[in-house]
């Protein structure tokens, strides 16, 4: 795993999020008369322009714990999340300013020492937010780094990394589909490919669970086919996974895929770097436009996380 591909990762998902955060909550007939064509100020959470928030938030933490120990610890990626949420460790002004009910209350649950941490993420169905998918990709890149695949024992690990937060197996098998696609592409495979391949092995991991089909459009051939209208956007996590797939599947470069998903309005933020993170991935970094990059905050911090997760697998540029 080389910094390249780690740095086209994190900084794909931040400018993805950052992107999203001032037109967070705005509908898609909104932003179809004002649409964002560039980073901007403002918003719901009154931001300056290139401000990030919870998602890249935790997936730096997750990041830092990983790349500090070399390994995955999920007591001390709890305690970093903790760390962001009361004390406004690994955010881009020194503020947590946005945060999900359920990632709220497992955080709380693992402060209180109420359950061991894989145990904090809520199981019932309401609580299928999208806010273990947006910090899922650490736990992938370093799983795959390491072992060359996500295959049953990754995937395994995967479920308990999204149950830190989200323990239902909705939010389980989204961040497995999520993380099988990025394993394709991490191979080389382009996101055509990749989609087909990784949700032939969803399929092969899942397909005897009667809950996989809540996962039937991912399944079907035509799915970028899919008009817009039926796309949702919303931060319920299968909506964002669809959202975040359809988008990359419909585009063929970074800006177009960022300006696509953030567009879609509602989790504008999330579905921003959920997506960006796999375009990231697929383009590098460099093909983020650069006045987006210059305007992004805390950028040489996220690079230093990168350099540092990279010396896990020998730090190669």
């Amino acid at each position: 795993m080389d910094t390249k591909i780690l740095k086209g990762m994190l900084l794909g998902l931040a400018v993805g999020d950052a992107l999203g955060v001032p037109v967070e909550f705005e509908s898609r007939r909104r932003l179809k008369s004002n649409p964002v064509t560039n980073m901007r100020s403002g918003g719901s959470w009154g931001q300056d322009a290139g401000t990030w928030s919870d998602d890249t938030g935790l997936t730096i933490a997750a990041m830092e714990s990983i790349s500090r120990l070399g390994k995955i610890d999920y007591q001390d990626v709890m305690e970093n999340f903790l760390r962001w949420y009361e004390k406004g460790d690994f955010t881009a002004t020194g503020e947590r300013f946005d945060i999900g009910i359920t990632t709220r209350s497992a955080i709380v649950r693992f402060a209180r020492k109420i359950l061991p941490p894989t145990k904090c993420g809520a199981t019932d169905e309401k609580a299928n937010g999208n806010g273990s998918l947006m910090r899922i990709l650490p736990a992938t890149l370093y799983l795959f780094g390491t072992r060359g695949k996500i295959g049953d024992d990754e995937l395994k690990i995967i479920h308990d990394f999204s149950a830190l937060t989200h323990g239902h197996i909705i939010s389980k098998m989204a961040c497995g589909i999520y993380s099988l696609i990025a394993a394709q592409l991490l191979s080389g495979k382009n996101i055509s490919e990749a989609f087909t391949l990784g949700m032939s092995d969803a399929k092969n991991f899942y397909g005897a669970d009667e809950t996989f089909k809540n996962f039937s459009r991912l399944c079907d051939e035509n799915f970028a086919a899919l008009p817009e209208n039926e796309i949702s956007a919303s931060g319920y996590v299968l909506d964002t996974l669809e959202a975040a797939l359809w988008c990359l599947l419909n585009t063929d470069n970074y800006k177009s895929l960022a300006l696509k998903a953030v567009n879609l309005g509602e989790d504008t933020d999330t579905v921003g770097a959920v997506a960006g993170g796999l375009a990231g991935i697929i383009y590098g970094a460099e093909s983020i436009p650069v006045e987006w990059l210059n305007i992004l905050k805390r950028r040489d911090y996220l690079e230093k996380i990168c350099d540092d997760f990279a010396a896990l697998f020998g730090g190669k540029d």
